[in-house]
């Protein structure tokens, strides 16, 4: 689908990124990767290393490009065992490890940004050999049990599955994750019960870290006086602390329990006013709310372009038969005008990243018109526009956006419609937070947050300002129910953001809130700052705010992860809500099944105190 509409005159994200960096406005490089005997000389590998393994250096740079490495050695061990044993090298040799998936994340949970080539650390890329799965189990109410390696994909994860019969009810967006790093971030989707729904065995609203029945991780045998494999079931000891564990451990496989798959309806609406979808509670009957999709269909989503009035909003509903209306789909990834833009869009993309941030405002009233026009075939809008939309959605575009067939109305299996965000979409960067309340306070949530947002953006625009070009993405999943499982006695991850407050059973819901725009644009990490702070100091008894773990938090007025009273204060307070099993004993349990820091970072090290 994303090469048609590049025959046609389209240019794919990943391209647009290219040739912006070739002009000088962009910070994206395409991942490098430099083995030795190519272009760029390596030197010997470090001395002692296992024998027989594949060791190169290669660039680390994350999704968004904000996090870019030298050349930094690198190896792919083909069994756990390999693992272990680099883990061991690295304790004798007085190195690191880091264990590296997909680097579909911001956060720099795996190394810092300028890392340099002479840092005494290696990567371990689990993507290229450690990607075996296997059905383990097939279980009586209609559940089962995957057991699948840490390098393997999301992707690749589902498919398997649902060959099978199975499927998550809430899983990411993006296939390209592999299963540890979304496992130890707590990975989620966006998914809660609908009124009235019930679900299946094997089903659940958290994170995919609440799923694993048990996982193998890389822990120091203290008898031994070296680092072990140990496989923990989800009811033991430190299995708690291990399921989300932020990079500070190294999980080489998990036993996941999924459910009988169904078929999901997913509708796009895009004519709501933000005014109404985000209303504050008390509105007369019949308005259309994010609380009142929540009810009838459970899984929502909504994309609010910057500039725009109306937001993207997408359902998904559990429809066992397609409709008559429904387009069928059979594969993932079933919006294609999101995953490569056509030429006109792409060099208004290209402005904004040689320096014109003003024109933000046109951006994002573009991004709304070509997913209207495509999901849709309504082109109302775009001919009663002004000479500037028209300059950039073109007759030609319409008719190619038109030509790949209307995308509002989708029907078919739950990973179709569960993925859809390629690795070709626009680089962004994203904050990230998870607020959690009472169901009947989600829409309180959500219009505290829209109007301070909205009263925000046009702040800074009257100053001259345009900090977000890209949305405002919201999302709502239920909170981790370790009973999902199926083991007794199991707990929710430790760390996860979802993870229930012992003291207030009525909290039930978590909203997620991010913010996409260009990584370079001027005044963002300020205008990150005041949304953070602004979120913080949210009603305490009807909200707790933790960050999303793989997004941008803890702002200074010019950088993320960065913010002392944030990262040592308010981050670890927030877990530390209600009482109960949390941060504390995940981090003391993380540092005894690895005392000697070989799987962590300065970063980790300061955070996770």
């Amino acid at each position: 689908m994303t090469d048609d509409l590049s025959q046609q005159g389209g240019v794919s994200r990943r391209r647009l990124l290219a040739s912006s960096a070739a002009a000088g406005g962009a910070v994206w490089l395409l991942r490098g990767l430099v083995r030795p005997g190519s272009a760029y000389a390596a030197s010997a590998p470090p001395p002692g290393l296992p024998a027989g393994l594949d060791v190169y250096q290669r660039v680390y740079e994350n999704w968004a490009g904000e996090i870019s490495t030298d050349q930094l050695w690198t190896c792919a061990p083909r069994s756990p065992q390999e693992v272990l044993a680099v883990v061991n090298w690295a304790f004798g040799a007085g190195w690191t490890v880091r264990a590296q998936g997909q680097r579909h994340g911001w956060a720099p949970l795996t190394v810092a940004d300028g890392t340099p080539a002479t840092a005494q650390v290696i990567l371990v890329d689990t993507t290229a050999h450690l990607v075996a799965m296997s059905l383990e189990q097939r279980a009586a109410d209609g559940s089962a049990r995957v057991r699948v390696q840490a390098g393997a994909s999301l992707e690749a994860l589902l498919a398997f599955a649902g060959s099978g019969g199975y499927g998550v009810t809430s899983a990411p967006a993006p296939g390209d994750l592999s299963v540890g790093g979304a496992l130890a971030i707590g990975a989620h989707g966006t998914a809660t019960r609908a009124v009235g729904e019930s679900p299946s065995p094997g089903h659940g609203y958290g994170s995919l870290s609440n799923l694993v029945t048990e996982l193998t991780a890389v822990v120091w045998d203290e008898s031994a006086g070296r680092y072990a494999l140990r496989t923990v079931g989800r009811a033991e000891p430190d299995c708690d602390a291990l399921l989300t564990h932020l990079g500070r451990s190294f999980v080489t496989e998990a036993v996941l329990r999924v459910g009988a798959d169904g078929n999901l309806r997913c509708t796009s609406t895009l004519d709501i006013p933000a005014t109404e979808l985000f209303a504050a509670p008390g509105a007369p009957a019949g308005t259309r709310t994010l609380a009142s999709f929540v009810d009838s269909t459970g899984r929502v989503e909504a994309i609010w372009f910057a500039f725009t009035n109306n937001p993207w909003l997408k359902t998904w509903k559990v429809t066992p038969n397609r409709p008559l209306t429904a387009r069928a789909v059979t594969a993932p990834y079933n919006y294609p005008f999101s995953d490569s833009i056509p030429e006109p869009v792409a060099r208004l993309a290209g402005d904004l990243v040689s320096g014109a941030w003003a024109s933000a405002p046109l951006f994002g009233q573009v991004q709304y018109l070509l997913a209207k026009v495509a999901l849709t075939g309504d082109i109302t809008d775009v001919l009663l526009s002004g000479s500037a939309v028209r300059d950039v959605l073109t007759d030609n575009v319409l008719a190619h956006l038109l030509a790949d067939g209307l995308r509002s109305d989708l029907w078919g299996a739950s990973r179709n419609l569960l993925e859809y965000v390629r690795p070709t979409t626009l680089r962004e960067t994203a904050n990230g937070y998870a607020v959690l309340t009472r169901r009947a306070d989600l829409q309180w949530v959500v219009s505290q947050f829209a109007d301070f947002y909205r009263t925000l953006l046009a702040q800074y625009a009257a100053r001259g300002e345009y900090p977000v070009n890209g949305q405002v993405e919201i999302r709502v999943t239920g909170l981790e129910d370790p009973a999902v499982c199926g083991v007794p006695g199991a707990r929710p991850p430790l760390l996860s953001a979802l993870r229930p407050r012992p003291d207030r059973p009525d909290v039930d819901t978590a909203v997620w809130i991010d913010i996409l725009s260009l990584p370079t644009t001027p005044a963002l990490h300020r205008f990150y700052r005041d949304i953070e702070q602004f979120l913080l100091a949210l009603d305490g008894d009807r909200a707790t705010v933790r960050v999303e773990w793989s997004k941008g938090w803890a702002y200074t007025d010019t950088a993320a992860w960065s913010d002392p009273d944030v990262l040592t204060g308010a981050i670890p307070a927030s877990q530390r809500a209600g009482g109960g099993p949390g941060w504390d004993e995940a981090v003391a349990t993380l540092d005894r099944l690895d005392p000697h820091h070989v799987l962590s970072s300065p970063f980790l090290d300061t955070l996770l105190r």
